[in-house]
């Protein structure tokens, strides 16, 4: 056999090793690294992406994709096991820790910020201020129209708009408001947070429930957009003897009448990426970004400064 033979045969043998069929090692799953699907409430979205936003710049070989759902249906997604974590705004039933438990997994729940809910108006709305006592009569359906909320208005029948009928806003009305249970025709559901918007601004006789998130980031250009587009509701506050929005001193002091917790809830049977990102969004660097959202940081100390009688902010 000559020279250039044994050269070819040994050109082929080196194609065959190095080519492009060879398979790249797959990146271990660790607390920084490898592939994790979430399942977070869609009225979360801007929190949830800001968090993924951070963690990936941090750690590179971290692929986090995230799949927005209402509340109820992102929960059953983690308990189906088509994620790891879910990131919703409670915490896990009996029956669905007893779900888990069966297939000898022990779910794990970190609360991880302060939340609320925004009430929003078309730009158009004269009347800014509602009781607790009025919120439950419109979604009650005892109150239908305007000038039954304010005699000088000159609005018609009140339109109450919700992101989805399965989501987290829904339960948490029930929930804080007494008497509230089943919702009047006039309340309905789109299938967005930015669409429940879209509909307040074209509609002067809606009134809009969406996550406070939403319209809460000062350097965010969305929210920002949403502030201009629509008007945030206050909310009479017996505790603090005045009407108040969902600003973030307001929810620190428990103020805000409709607030609620975000959680991330955790399937995970080893320490692998679900944990290190839960950890991530618990530390200060993650409790950071929870604060420039406009939320309230679940494990960092806060302390609040008044700059002026009218406004309240929080700092660290």
């Amino acid at each position: 056999m000559s020279n250039k033979r044994y050269i070819a045969i040994a050109l082929v043998f080196g194609m065959a090793c190095s080519g492009p069929s060879q398979k790249q090692e797959a990146v271990l799953d660790t607390p920084t690294s490898g592939k994790l699907i979430i399942a977070a409430d869609e009225a979360l979205r801007p929190i949830v992406e800001a968090q993924i936003a951070a963690f990936e710049g941090i750690y590179t070989q971290a692929d986090i994709e995230a799949v927005y759902l209402p509340e109820q249906q992102a929960v059953e997604y983690m308990l189906a096991d088509s994620a790891v974590l879910a990131v919703v705004t409670r915490t896990l039933t009996a029956g669905e820790k007893e779900q888990l438990q069966a297939g000898k997994i022990w779910p794990a729940e970190t609360r991880v910020a302060g939340d609320a809910l925004a009430v929003i108006l078309n730009a158009a709305n004269p009347d800014t201020l509602f009781t607790t006592e009025q919120l439950v009569g419109v979604l009650r359906g005892e109150q239908q129209q305007w000038k039954e909320l304010n005699a000088a208005s000159s609005l018609g029948d009140i339109q109450v708009v919700f992101d989805n009928a399965r989501s987290g806003a829904v339960r948490v009305l029930k929930d804080s408001l007494a008497g509230v249970s089943a919702l009047p025709p006039n309340c309905f559901a789109v299938n967005s947070n930015p669409e429940v918007v879209a509909h307040v601004q074209a509609n002067p006789n809606a009134i809009g429930i969406i996550g406070v998130s939403w319209v809460s980031d000062t350097d965010d250009s969305l929210s920002q957009q949403f502030i201009r587009d629509v008007k945030i509701a206050a909310l009479y506050s017996a505790a603090a003897t005045d009407y108040v929005q969902p600003y973030q001193a307001y929810l620190a002091q428990k103020f805000y009448p409709l607030q609620r917790s975000v959680y991330v809830l955790s399937r995970e049977a080893r320490a692998g990426l679900g944990s290190g990102f839960t950890s991530f969004v618990a530390s200060e660097r993650g409790q950071r970004i929870v604060l420039k959202a406009g939320l309230v940081p679940a494990t960092m100390p806060l302390r609040i400064v008044q700059l002026t009688e009218e406004a309240e902010y929080l700092t660290q």
